[in-house]
C-alpha cells in the first residue's frame, strides 16, 4: 500500500489564531498548554470526536498537538482519514516551548511541558 506522508507543520508556522487541537492527557494538559487550545486527551478521542468536527464544521484547520510529535501524528492521521483538514505540530509542545511560543496554566502557576 502506498501511504500520502502525514502533514506536518512546524510550531512557528501555528497561527496565533489557529485551531490547536492538544490531545495529551489531563495532567500534562494542567502543567501547561497552549492559551485558547481544545484539549480532547487521545484516550478518549474517538467518544469526543464530535467535539472536533464541530471546532472545525466551519472549513478550520486543525492544528494537532501532544509531548513530542507521536500521539498526534496518529490523530493527525485518523482525523485526515475521517476526510479533517488537519496537521501534526512537529516536535509537539516540547519543541512549542523551546520556540518560546506561550502557554498557560488554568491556576496562573508558571507552565512547563510535562
Amino acid at each position: 500500500m502506498n501511504f500520502a506522508p502525514l502533514p506536518q507543520v512546524d510550531v512557528a508556522a501555528v497561527p496565533a489564531d489557529g485551531l490547536v487541537l492538544d490531545v495529551r492527557e489531563d495532567d500534562e494538559w494542567a502543567a501547561g498548554h497552549v492559551e485558547g487550545a481544545l484539549h480532547v486527551p487521545m484516550s478518549d478521542f474517538v467518544a469526543r470526536l464530535g467535539e472536533v468536527t464541530e471546532a472545525v464544521a466551519d472549513g478550520r484547520q486543525a492544528f494537532v498537538m501532544c509531548r513530542v510529535g507521536g500521539r498526534s501524528a496518529q490523530v493527525t492521521q485518523y482525523l485526515v482519514q475521517q476526510g479533517i483538514d488537519a496537521v501534526n505540530i512537529d516536535g509537539g509542545m516540547q519543541a512549542w516551548d523551546g520556540a518560546g511560543r506561550p502557554m498557560v496554566t488554568e491556576n496562573g502557576s508558571p507552565a512547563f511541558v510535562l
